[in-house]
């Protein structure tokens, strides 16, 4: 039976320190850079294009708390600010970069509808677009809230990535999967990918990985992994999922007949679950699905 599942104090002390990075990043498009002129002496303007192949802003806890997949074309550069910076602003610029910010789509942004606690208090870091109210994330109001108010932002952003859903791991489960079944990682990184290739190797350090669509067919040819009967799963199988272009979307391992050892995402809000293969095939039957079985 499907039921309910939370993460540990723990898990939710380390998000509450990742989430809202140290580095302060606000995207511009072209026409807006002039507007914030005088006041980058203390900014780094970075053309976005640079931006996307800079070492040091690939990093994935960055992309996952700045949902870079999610921003806007129209986006030329990214103002990387040290904290506090924002808080200087006149106070009609900050709005005005606020909503710049919302247009865009930067992430660490949440609608104040979606939460339930009392936003009153951070009134001056929300902002109103189109009749939406928005609660911007930044390093410096981030540091002055308490633990308490932290801790449920945190809980109620962390489940708008997922429903907390699982079920109890069943009886055949692996035993290396049984410490990481429902539950969630500490740290960004781990992928469906590197949580498949865990399964199938028992090598832990492995699922903490980011592990991309290439890697990953060339671990499953390592491990002598060949195409199955999409028809005829069992234990031990893994599913993929690719889109028209043939790359990888999603993977996940056969624990028996109806249960798998799954992960959705890429980010620490995204748990290492066991879901049933109705779950799969509802989030992911939209694709091309293949099954791969271990040859001895």
């Amino acid at each position: 039976m499907k039921r309910k599942f939370q993460p540990t104090p723990d898990a939710i002390k380390e998000w509450i320190k990742a989430y809202v990075t140290d580095k302060d990043l606000f995207f511009l498009p072209e026409n807006n850079l002039a507007s914030f002129k005088e006041y980058l002496n203390n900014v780094l303007v970075v053309p976005h294009e640079e931006f996307k192949n800079h070492s040091t802003y690939k990093q994935v806890q960055l992309a996952n708390s700045y949902e870079y997949w999610n921003l806007s074309k129209d986006v030329a550069y990214v103002l990387v600010t040290p904290p506090g910076w924002v808080n200087d602003l006149p106070a009609e610029k900050k709005t005005e970069l606020f909503q710049i910010q919302v247009e865009v789509n930067r992430g660490l942004i949440h609608p104040i509808s979606d939460f339930s606690v009392d936003t009153l208090s951070i009134g001056n870091n929300v902002v109103e677009v189109n009749g939406e109210k928005y609660l911007v994330l930044h390093k410096a109001m981030w540091e002055e809230l308490s633990y308490g108010y932290k801790e449920e932002l945190i809980t109620e952003i962390a489940q708008q990535w997922e429903e907390w859903t699982c079920y109890d791991v069943p009886t055949k489960t692996p035993s290396h999967l049984i410490k990481f079944a429902n539950t969630f990682p500490s740290t960004a990184g781990s992928n469906c990918l590197s949580a498949t290739l865990f399964a199938i190797t028992g090598q832990e350090w492995m699922i903490h990985e980011w592990v991309h669509p290439q890697t990953f067919l060339q671990s499953l040819k390592n491990e002598i992994y060949h195409s199955s009967p999409p028809e005829d799963i069992r234990a031990g199988d893994v599913l993929t999922w690719e889109n028209a272009d043939g790359i990888i979307q999603h993977a996940s391992y056969c624990i028996d007949d109806h249960f798998f050892f799954n992960k959705r995402g890429q980010t620490f809000f995204n748990a290492w679950s066991i879901v049933h293969v109705d779950d799969l095939t509802e989030d992911w039957g939209h694709y091309h699905m293949k099954s791969f079985r271990k040859h001895s």
